[in-house]
């Protein structure tokens, strides 16, 4: 039996406990709910992706103190998915002193106290859910930003060390720099361990998926729609807005389903050379997309990682600008879950 059997399509529940507005009792009560379990279960999924901010568990001036109320949410989730068959990946988001967000006031790379508190805290994780089998799935950290993958390798070495002194089974998911590019994956260490998965992150071409982003500068104030396929035009039309576009979003003379292999590829020579295991932790298309495009663009993904036979999960459940629900909970497209639902 593979030991990833069981993630082949899956959606994240981003905006839960990770990236909320307001830390409230309120908000952890009601985001996520085991009737949005019982939702996704019936969609035909087969998996969750649980992003988790470090800040829901430990207070950075009591480090190494974690918090029960904080871990009970995540008990709760894995026990709802344990009742409808869904497995479930644990994704640290945000870690002791690293934000994919703040890069600026990163500190967890150059902070032997980070570093510490890092290792630690994946520790609890594994003395907690030792009991449990492959149904619970580690991902050590989400999205690194790095000048190179030197730091990473390190710290993520020590990081399997760690949990391996007190889980010798757990799967454990590994990404590479750049925001989990698949042009990284390479610059990965080798380490001996056999139940190792390697993630990437999948949203090309970017100025498609994430047009009119608010937090994306350069995106934010876009004045056309970029359909899905498209062609040379669309990314012309862009770049004649200002020179300092030049060279920040991939293109080409058709962006189509050939294209999105192409930019794959990377990630599928990696894993043929290394015999590993891969993994698409998160994709999506952002809700200012026409459904028509949304609904290609996301097909085309689909099938081209069914046929490589590697896993996926969505981004997002919902709400966060790439939602499968609305705030209440009731599907935004029926055509959109049948697609990321199929595996």
């Amino acid at each position: 039996m593979n030991k990833f059997d069981g993630f082949k399509a899956g959606v994240n529940l981003g905006g839960w406990i990770s990236q909320y507005r307001e830390a409230k009792k309120e908000h952890f009560d009601s985001f996520i709910t085991e009737a949005d379990i019982e939702l996704i279960a019936g969609w035909g999924m087969d998996h969750v992706r649980l992003p988790i901010d470090y800040m829901v568990l430990e207070d950075d001036d009591r480090p190494f103190e974690y918090k029960e109320e904080g871990f009970s949410y995540i008990d709760n989730c894995i026990n709802w998915c344990e009742k409808r068959n869904l497995n479930i990946i644990l994704d640290l988001h945000r870690a002791p002193g690293y934000a994919f967000h703040s890069l600026s006031e990163n500190s967890l790379f150059e902070d032997d106290h980070m570093k510490k508190r890092f290792i630690s805290l994946w520790q609890a994780f594994a003395k907690r859910y030792k009991g449990y089998g492959p149904n619970v799935v580690f991902e050590l950290l989400n999205e690194i930003v790095e000048p190179n993958s030197d730091r990473w390798n390190k710290l993520s070495k020590e990081a399997v060390a760690g949990i391996r002194e007190i889980d010798k089974e757990r799967v454990i998911i590994i990404g590479g720099n750049h925001y989990n590019s698949v042009n990284t994956l390479h610059e990965l260490d080798r380490i001996d361990d056999d139940k190792l998965v390697y993630t990437f992150h999948f949203y090309e071409p970017h100025i498609f998926t994430h047009q009119k982003a608010s937090w994306e500068p350069l995106l934010k104030d876009l004045e056309f729609e970029v359909d899905y396929p498209s062609d040379e035009n669309t990314y012309e039309a862009y770049l004649s807005k200002d020179d300092k576009f030049k060279g920040q979003y991939t293109f080409d003379k058709i962006v189509d389903k050939n294209y999105l292999r192409k930019y794959l590829q990377p990630a599928i020579d990696f894993a043929k050379e290394r015999k590993v295991t891969l993994y698409c932790g998160e994709y999506g298309v952002i809700d200012h997309v026409p459904m028509e495009s949304n609904l290609r663009w996301h097909k085309d993904l689909s099938e081209l990682l069914i046929e490589c036979g590697i896993g996926r999960a969505v981004w997002t459940y919902k709400l966060m600008s790439f939602p499968m629900v609305g705030g209440d909970s009731v599907i935004r497209n029926k055509g959109l879950i049948d697609i990321v639902s199929k595996k």
